[in-house]
């Protein structure tokens, strides 16, 4: 890994403290706020069956803006009602659910995914490569909510990395090129910006998903014209390209250096679950990855059940350029034919031997 993070500025990553202020605010309700290290924060004496205030939730939010996530301690026993409800507290303030439902959740209620390392108990699997949850929708989900009904003895817990600080420790050059791309889900052909603004930090971000990209597409760059000028500008269809092959894999490759070097550089944590955590992620602000040691088997690693609950967002994750939010990724290579258009599954696989189920 060493060589791998040569590629990146040595500097301290910058994840803002939680706010004495706001700290205050919360633990006026009786509260208990921890401080992670390097980032989130958990949440002691909640019972979260009882909605908080509304200023306390709004002071949680931006905090789990600045630091990533956080985790409400001790919720032991939480029913699929009361976990839906709990997590109507974030984003638009109401669930935006996607998936399937596995015959062992709860209540067989929609809006629970429910994961597991025993495929009688639950979707096997999920998310072993760096991603945002939701990639396939325009507004992409804001928050998830990930339940650990039962953690397993041996460990599983997530890795998460912040996007913001991760942009921050890119090369200058590399912090101008990855701002003139866009990816295209290989799905459903939604647009992202590979770089966003965050809409409650305010910080610059990455935001690419490894496991359902179907190409990216550049902005060419015009000499003296700065990029936030160029971001406000509708793109001509020859200041536009795809990238190569190889280009995506130098990409995808640096993608996962990048957040990989996370946990050295300082702005990533190996997050490990206590059976009743609740935990809830700004999914604009962070990435993450179930850790290997999820996908064991029961009988080398215990059983794992986590429930997640993915939340609406009150506006869309819009690409730059005057790209549209939607294109045909089904339909032929609308740009330079030696491009990736990828349709379908998991998208651009951009290394061999890898899991990349999402």
């Amino acid at each position: 890994m060493g060589q791998a993070l040569e590629k990146f500025r040595d500097t301290t990553p910058n994840i803002p403290s939680l706010d004495p202020e706001r700290v205050a605010l919360i633990e006026s309700e009786g509260l208990e706020v921890k401080q992670l290290e390097p980032l989130g924060f958990e949440v002691y004496g909640a019972d979260v069956r009882k909605k908080l205030p509304e200023p306390v939730i709004e002071a949680l939010s931006v905090e789990m803006a600045n630091r990533g996530f956080l985790v409400f301690k001790q919720q032991t026993d939480l029913s699929s009602s009361e976990l839906v409800k709990a997590s109507e507290w974030w984003g638009a303030r109401e669930v935006h659910s996607t998936h399937g439902v596995h015959p062992a959740t709860p209540d067989m209620n929609r809006h629970i995914f429910r994961c597991s390392n025993d495929g009688q108990q639950g979707i096997l699997g999920v998310g072993p490569q760096w991603h945002n949850d939701g990639s396939f929708e325009a507004a992409t989900f804001s928050h998830s909510a990930y339940y650990m009904a039962r953690a397993p003895e041996g460990g599983g817990g997530t890795h998460f990395a912040h996007q913001g600080a991760a942009f921050d420790v890119l090369p200058k050059e590399k912090q101008e090129y990855w701002q003139r791309l866009v990816s295209v889900n290989a799905t459903t052909g939604v647009t992202h910006p590979l770089v966003h603004t965050h809409p409650i930090s305010g910080r610059k971000s990455v935001w690419l998903h490894l496991g359902m990209t179907g190409a990216v597409i550049e902005r060419l760059p015009e000499d003296g014209v700065p990029i936030e000028e160029l971001q406000k500008q509708d793109a001509t269809r020859n200041q536009l390209r795809l990238l190569t092959p190889d280009e995506m894999r130098e990409l995808f490759n640096d993608y996962n250096d990048l957040l990989n070097g996370s946990f050295e550089m300082g702005f990533g944590i190996r997050y490990e679950y206590n059976t009743g955590d609740l935990l809830f992620i700004d999914n604009w602000a962070l990435a993450h990855r179930a850790s290997p040691e999820a996908h064991k088997p029961p009988h080398l690693q215990g059983l794992r059940i986590m429930d997640r609950v993915t939340i609406k967002s009150p506006r869309n994750l819009a690409p730059h350029f005057g790209i549209p939010q939607h294109m045909q990724i089904y339909s032929p290579n609308p740009f330079n034919q030696d491009g990736v258009w990828q349709f379908g599954g998991i998208g651009f696989r951009w290394k061999e031997g890898i899991p990349m189920q999402n």
